[in-house]
């Protein structure tokens, strides 16, 4: 368990204290070479922005929050994590589309995300929507640098938040980049802020470092392929996250994890028996959030075979096949770890990015990777602007 908000059950694995010695090692060595990125998980991290933009900006009731990738997955994943707590409207444009059609005249706020300030896909939705809605309100967070997005700040008297150099995009959930909207949205960012709790949890360190020890173990014998099995239609955008944290800084030199997401129960009907029978490449994580409300099923319909669901509610059908396919992956052997969330709430969210980002980085360095940079994204760019030249 890592905190009194989840329950995280580990790969079974025999524990090999030598590679848990140099695993600790490099964490020791990350806590402090990164330690500017990863203030940013804990309450002492000091934003850039100050508590008198939200101030302003409260009493509005839409939001367009514009961004691609990193600048817009996490605060997609605290939204509809969190969403029973949220009043507000927000709308997310994190592609390009032909269809971006705004009521005139709304009062609104667009939020604008982009690092580099040069995002050819922000910068064009965000164009197609100042046609559409002249009057909003801009906030653009990016870099303290001259790029298209400052000028275009200052062009249009925006807010400007910077965004910090140091922080990659996909990294940034825990920074201005999700914390601002966080409490646009009336959420309590400091919740989140879990990290310095957990790094002196000897029991979450552990869980980390054994996990990571274990998902090498797996590369080293071809299992590349990291499948969430996720049973909490809510977290479907957390794992969007988490896809691109890992494929995108483990993806290099030859190496990398590829992340797949399945929505169960759903996938029980497609995918499953490939997973159960296929190549064994694969190994899976469970994820649920029980002890939630959901709709009872009718006795009165109900009968034969399927009396056994007789005052059952949805909930516990979806908890009940969960157990059974875990039952079935343990007599095939099939690696699995699996998290249960108790609570749903900013702390339970905040812990499982400070879990999946630390992960991240320890798998990177021991594959001797490194977990920030993305080179081969920027070539797609560079053609890209050729071609529209």
């Amino acid at each position: 368990m890592f905190s009194k908000n989840i329950i995280f059950k580990n790969f079974i694995l025999k524990k090999n204290t030598k590679v848990a010695k140099k695993l600790n090692k490099i964490l020791k060595k990350e806590l402090i070479l990164s330690s500017s990125l990863l203030k940013s998980l804990s309450s002492n991290y000091k934003y850039s922005f100050n508590k008198s933009i939200i101030k302003k900006y409260k009493n509005y009731k839409n939001i367009n929050l514009i961004g691609m990738g990193g600048s817009i997955l996490g605060m997609e994943a605290i939204h509809d994590f969190l969403k029973y707590k949220i009043k507000k409207k927000i709308r997310f444009f994190n592609n390009l589309n032909n269809k971006i059609k705004l009521e005139p005249n709304k009062k609104s706020i667009n939020l604008i995300i982009s690092k580099s300030g040069n995002t050819l896909e922000t910068i064009s939705n965000l164009n197609l929507i100042l046609m559409s809605q002249k009057t909003n309100k801009n906030i653009v967070i990016t870099e303290d640098k001259s790029s298209f997005l400052t000028l275009l700040a200052n062009k249009l008297k925006a807010e400007i938040v910077e965004h910090k150099n140091y922080i990659g995009g996909r990294y940034s959930v825990l920074s201005e980049v999700g914390m601002l909207p966080a409490q646009l949205l009336g959420l309590d960012e400091i919740k989140f802020k879990r990290f310095n709790y957990l790094i002196k949890n000897k029991s979450f360190l552990n869980s980390l470092i054994y996990n990571v020890s274990f998902i090498l173990k797996c590369i080293s014998k071809g299992k590349k392929n990291s499948v969430i099995l996720n049973y909490d239609e809510d977290s479907e955008n957390l794992f969007k996250w988490y896809q691109q944290l890992i494929a995108e800084s483990l993806g290099k030199k030859n190496k990398g994890i590829f992340p797949i997401i399945s929505s169960m129960p759903k996938d029980n009907h497609s995918l499953l028996q490939l997973y159960l029978d296929g190549p064994k490449n694969n190994f899976f994580t469970f994820f649920g959030v029980i002890k939630e409300k959901s709709s009872k099923l009718n006795n009165n319909n109900l009968f034969g075979k399927f009396s056994n669901l007789k005052n059952k509610n949805l909930s516990q059908i979806i908890q009940a096949q969960k157990q059974a396919t875990q039952i079935v992956f343990r007599r095939k052997k099939i690696p699995f770890r699996s998290f249960d969330v108790l609570k749903r709430n900013e702390e339970s969210l905040g812990e499982l990015f400070s879990f999946f980002i630390l992960e991240t980085i320890l798998l990177g360095r021991a594959m001797k990777i490194n977990p920030f940079n993305q080179p081969s994204v920027e070539l797609i760019k560079t053609e890209t602007s050729k071609i529209l030249n």
